[in-house]
């Protein structure tokens, strides 16, 4: 009897085990699937800059398409000699000046950061914003003949200004000739006091001044530069289309960290901004790629064209109480290597998300940020950990003994269900040819506002319908 028995044993405990090899090897391959799709494996050495400009991003086919540069890039520094080259703590110290006057500017709200969903109409503008400026920049041709000027492009700020002509307080240098209106046709100042002139309080939160009954603006930025001259008209170029009469700040006294850059391109909500101002040629309707890199080439595109691409996921685009003339979204959710995090909704909604290409890093809530910092730290426990060189980032790695790093991926998710994959570029920041750190801070408070900063921006082609009230991402948009 027992003889007939154990051969059965035998038999069950074989299929058993063989059952067990077969499930181990399934999970592992699951396992191996899973952190396959869910991190980027790259080349330590693709994560650095070059010397070298690799410029291919065309922009969509709408009607007017600037090239981006990074201004600390080599497709910008044609002229080395008259630039300022600032490492990566002065460009992060001058991000963390830009994000106080922010914060500054929503903690005055004493109802709280309430968004609410964006209407077809004209927004009130009251910002006062003296935020700083970008690093991303474009070409525009000023005055007739035009002369080209290189601007600064901000989505967190209304007056476009250049620095003018005789510079009767002082100029800084910059590569392009600086703009003299006394060379165009088609310069005009405006008078003051006048409803025009009236239009700066909205654009600088300072009220109208005269001189010489010429209208004045001043503009004081966060990071304590400063630009003060003519309230202005002017004809715009943007490659061929040309906007008249286009109000602008006429800089004769300009100081602080401008430095190689003529000066800045509004592109925020308020009424003087580009946006608002040819509203009639591009249906206040504009999208950009941020380049990858410092060394290659995004774009900016005014206008809708034809149609928008399918791959676009929009979401509701809101407005801020306090800030009008900022883009606001609502962030519901944060993934890290393809798993949601345990993350409330009320952590971003009681105090509202921006999205911001001047801003450098994104700025989460202590409680985001805490809980990304601890999943990120998981997946990357292979990595030896460093302190970091620069204030801001708490979670770095010394990549000295490694030829590829395998980066989690992670992923935002937006109103409407809206999920964004951050470019592997926007989640890793390298701080040295050995050191890199997670590209992302924690705000100082549970209170301050959320910004959805251009680092994490990167090779996503963002698109901005104000009349539709809605902002659209496309991976992959620069190429």
């Amino acid at each position: 009897m027992a003889c007939r028995i154990y051969p059965f044993l035998t038999c069950i405990l074989y299929s058993f085990s063989a059952f067990l090899c077969l499930y181990a090897h399934e999970v592992r391959k699951s396992t191996e699937s899973y952190h396959l799709h869910h991190t980027h494996t790259v080349q330590v050495t693709s994560l650095l800059p070059s010397t070298t400009c690799s410029a291919s991003a065309k922009g969509p086919n709408r009607e007017a398409s600037l090239t981006v540069k990074h201004k600390y890039g080599p497709c910008f520094q044609s002229n080395k000699d008259q630039l300022q080259i600032l490492n990566h703590t002065e460009i992060l110290l001058q991000d963390q000046s830009r994000v106080n006057s922010i914060h500054s500017m929503f903690s005055k709200n004493s109802d709280g950061n309430k968004l609410r969903e964006s209407q077809a109409t004209t927004l009130p503008a009251n910002s006062g914003l003296t935020i700083g400026t970008g690093n991303y920049i474009v070409t525009v041709g000023l005055g007739t003949p035009k002369t080209d000027q290189t601007l600064a492009f901000d989505t967190g700020s209304d007056l476009t200004w250049a620095q003018c002509e005789p510079c009767a307080g002082q100029c800084y240098n910059q590569v392009d000739p600086i703009f003299d209106p006394s060379k165009s046709t088609s310069y005009t100042n405006i008078s003051c006091p006048t409803p025009s002139c009236s239009q700066l309080t909205s654009a600088t939160g300072i009220p109208q001044q005269c001189s010489n009954s010429k209208c004045l603006y001043l503009v004081q930025y966060g990071d304590n530069s400063n630009t003060t001259g003519y309230f202005s008209k002017e004809r715009l170029t943007i490659t061929s289309d040309v906007v008249d009469n286009f109000i602008f700040g006429c800089g004769q006294d300009n100081e602080g960290l401008f430095e190689g850059i003529a000066g800045l391109l509004g592109l925020g909500r308020g009424q003087v901004s580009l946006v608002q101002q040819a509203a009639q040629k591009y249906s206040q309707f504009f999208s950009y790629c941020l380049p990858s890199t410092t060394s290659s080439t995004g774009y900016l595109t005014l206008g809708k064209g034809n149609e928008v691409s399918s791959p676009i996921k929009f979401t509701p685009m809101l407005t801020l109480s306090q800030g009008p003339s900022f883009y606001g979204l609502n962030l519901i959710g944060i993934s890290v290597g393809g798993q949601r995090l345990s993350i409330p909704t009320s952590v971003f909604s009681t105090v509202g998300t921006i999205i911001d290409s001047g801003t450098v890093i994104t700025r989460l809530p202590p409680a985001a940020y805490n809980a990304l910092r601890t999943k990120f730290r998981d997946m990357m426990r292979n990595y030896q950990m460093t302190s970091s060189s620069v204030p801001i980032f708490d979670t770095c790695y010394d990549l000295s003994k490694s030829q590829s790093v395998s980066i989690p991926s992670i992923s935002f998710f937006f109103e409407g269900d809206v999920s964004v994959d951050l470019d592997k570029v926007g989640i890793l920041v390298m701080l040295s040819q050995t050191e890199a750190c997670l590209a992302f801070a924690g705000n100082s408070k549970p209170s301050n506002i959320a910004i959805f900063g251009n680092e994490q921006q990167k090779g996503l082609e963002v698109v901005y319908d104000v009349v539709g009230g809605r902002i659209g991402f496309r991976p992959g948009g620069c190429s």
